[in-house]
């Protein structure tokens, strides 16, 4: 089996398991927006990290499925809460929920997925497999990550009363925003296999890496990408005047003048189609584009060198293959 047929075959695993996810009927109006944002479908990348932490520290990767699953769903989670306070009425090409319903609707879905994500790692404490010791400490990463991600989005909302912002703040923001749950599936996955805690660091230093890398590739495609592709409009991030690695960038290498006009086009509230086409150029021109390719290329050459720490298996072949594709996805 080749590694592309590999990686569909996980990840059609852990589509199966959320497809067989008993959730009720009713209350219709808490589970049906579960159903929903489930059937988005999406890259599903952490549940496939999970798998792929476990097999490449020679674990089963079936046996990381339960949590492969509830990181997606604290993902999915995440999402729910995410957009409300962004007002997003958008998610992968549909309608919010919080659109398609309303924000009480959003929110209690989103707190029943957390929910039924802590449903998935009973298994782990149930099973005759796995010792006290191994799922605490699934319990505790799990925990982290979930904490880990709210403080980065308390930065994040931070950030928007804030006119400046240093590179190394905003790194901080999105190592938990984004690079916490990451990281806590790479974790998760080695748990599972039963690592030692040398290689459970190796892991934790890979999802980082892919964290703050994919993050930054999504602040970078928000201004160049194919918006069909992308799925969001372009240059979002500008009209709403949101904190990127690019606008921080730009405000730190612009002249007085340069930075004037920027501000000024972040903070305006009715930003328009020529002012987003100004900030690009500005972009270009202080080279804060290329900078943000290098800077991506640099932390998805990072994680790779961790990754051929590890012994060679198919599980290791794999996750390089993914990571290659993930540094040169389009959305």
């Amino acid at each position: 089996m080749n590694v592309t047929e590999e990686r569909h075959k996980l990840t059609e695993l852990v589509e199966e398991r959320l497809r067989e996810l008993k959730l009720p009927s009713q209350p219709c109006s808490l589970y049906e927006p579960v159903k929903y944002t489930l059937s988005f479908g999406g890259k599903r990348i952490r549940p496939f990290f999970t798998l792929s932490g476990c097999g490449m520290c020679g674990g089963d990767s079936y046996e990381a499925l339960s949590a492969a699953v509830a990181i997606e769903l604290l993902h999915n989670f995440t999402l729910l809460h995410d957009d409300i306070m962004d007002s997003a009425s958008t998610r992968r090409g549909n309608p919010s929920v919080f659109k398609k319903w309303d924000t009480p609707t959003a929110i209690l879905s989103g707190d029943a997925m957390y929910a039924w994500a802590f449903e998935q790692l009973q298994y782990y404490g149930e099973s005759k497999l796995y010792s006290k010791e191994q799922y605490h400490d699934i319990l505790d990463i799990f925990l982290e990550s979930a904490k880990t991600v709210c403080e980065g989005q308390a930065y994040d909302i931070d950030f928007e009363n804030k006119r400046s912002v240093s590179t190394a703040e905003y790194i901080l923001m999105i190592e938990g925003k984004t690079a916490a749950l990451i990281t806590g599936s790479f974790k998760m996955g080695g748990i599972v296999a039963g690592s030692p805690q040398n290689w459970i660091n190796r892991l934790e230093a890979i999802g980082n890496h892919v964290g703050i890398g994919f993050q930054i590739q999504d602040d970078l495609l928000d201004v160049v990408a194919d918006p069909a592709k992308f799925g969001k409009k372009l240059g979002g991030d500008i009209l709403s005047g949101k904190k990127t690695f690019l606008s921080i960038l730009s405000l730190h290498r612009g002249t007085t003048e340069q930075q004037q006009i920027l501000h000024q086009i972040f903070e305006k509230p009715d930003a328009t189609q020529k002012d987003l086409e100004k900030v690009i150029e500005l972009y270009r021109q202080l080279g804060v584009i290329e900078t943000a390719k290098k800077t991506i290329e640099e932390h998805y050459n990072q994680a790779i060198e961790h990754i051929e720490l590890f012994e060679n298996s198919s599980s290791k072949a794999d996750l390089k293959a993914f990571l290659l594709n993930l540094k040169n996805r389009e959305y």
